[in-house]
């Protein structure tokens, strides 16, 4: 889902595209309005697909219909360019996390897409070790100490090397430069999904088994593994913006997470348009309520859960 900078690649379809901005057949997920409220419109928020999104998108979407009165629309499409000549042709409003990394930037230079600031969440990309390593290896998260644990890593695939766990192909990554520049005695094995890593690091960490994975923040595996941060190993600071262009001696760099709206919402400047530039919480907010959903809570429970338990954030964000 992620693009240039993250582990999401979009995937831009033309015809899809054309299709929701002529017909706006769209798939609607949501539509709901306050009859008894009227001091905003009506709007769309796209919806891309990933937990974070999701739980970020259905708080904003709550709160809209619920304090503000809002019909808000949430329209499932595919991230970036699609989402926005959609929002070029009217049709979508609100995008509440692009990892684009400027990617927008001809339908900004148009003034059909507006940037609305950072929505709190910052991306980070990186290699982690089960937890329970730490603890045992002080040393082992400083990069320039793996070649001497590398045989705790060997596994049948690895070819008498440490086993190094990618994301899935398409992810963004620079794990084989990183292998090769820093002549790591790792091998580069590709997981086949998202949940065969998180199966990795969770068996990893409840057997005491070693190993070393691709993880991303903000994701839902940080809420169940609160101690998987300490794992990050720590590469020297990044020297680069594009993953083409990476030496693979570094770290990725992180990425603050962007907003983007309509020009028609802009233009609006009502209570909805400064719910959505207001609208700033921390990858630990999105877990929170993107876990709720992974264990089975639907998107507007998970949602109002965390806005019944955080009114002053939401203060902020209404402007009161």
């Amino acid at each position: 889902m992620k693009a240039l900078l993250g582990r999401r690649s979009a995937v831009v379809t033309v015809v899809i595209a054309a299709a929701l901005i002529l017909s706006g057949c769209a798939k609607s997920v949501n539509n709901s309005a306050d009859a008894t409220k009227t001091n905003c419109g009506s709007y769309a928020i796209a919806m891309h697909a990933w937990g974070g999104y999701t739980a970020s998108a259905q708080v904003v979407a709550e709160i809209a219909k619920k304090e503000l009165g809002c019909t808000i629309t949430q329209t499932t499409l595919d991230e970036g360019p699609t989402t926005y000549d959609a929002m070029e042709a009217g049709t979508i409003d609100v995008i509440i996390e692009d990892w684009g990394g400027g990617r927008w930037k001809a339908w900004t230079d148009r003034g059909s897409v507006v940037d609305a600031g950072l929505n709190g969440n910052v991306g980070l990309i990186g290699m982690y070790v089960a937890p329970w390593m730490v603890a045992k290896y002080p040393d082992i998260t400083d990069s320039k100490n793996l070649n001497k644990y590398a045989s705790l890593f060997k596994t049948a695939d690895s070819g008498g090397k440490g086993a190094w766990y990618e994301g899935p192909p398409g992810y963004t990554t620079i794990g084989e430069k990183m292998v090769a520049a820093n002549k790591l005695n790792f091998k580069v094995i590709f997981s086949g999904s998202e949940a065969a890593l998180v199966d990795g690091f969770t068996k990893a960490e409840a057997n005491k088994t070693p190993f070393i994975g691709y993880a991303w923040q903000p994701w839902t595996l940080f809420a169940k593994m609160p101690n998987l941060e300490t794992g990050h190993v720590k590469f020297p600071a990044n020297d680069w913006t594009d993953a083409k262009a990476a030496s693979g001696l570094t770290d990725y760099p992180s990425t603050p997470l962007v907003k983007l709206i309509s020009k028609k919402l802009n233009a609006a400047n009502d209570s909805f348009t400064t719910l959505v530039k207001n609208f700033s919480w921390t990858n630990a907010d999105q877990n929170s309520v993107a876990a709720d959903i992974e264990a089975g809570s639907t998107a507007a429970v998970a949602a109002q859960k965390w806005i019944d338990a955080n009114p002053d954030k939401v203060k902020v964000w209404l402007g009161k």
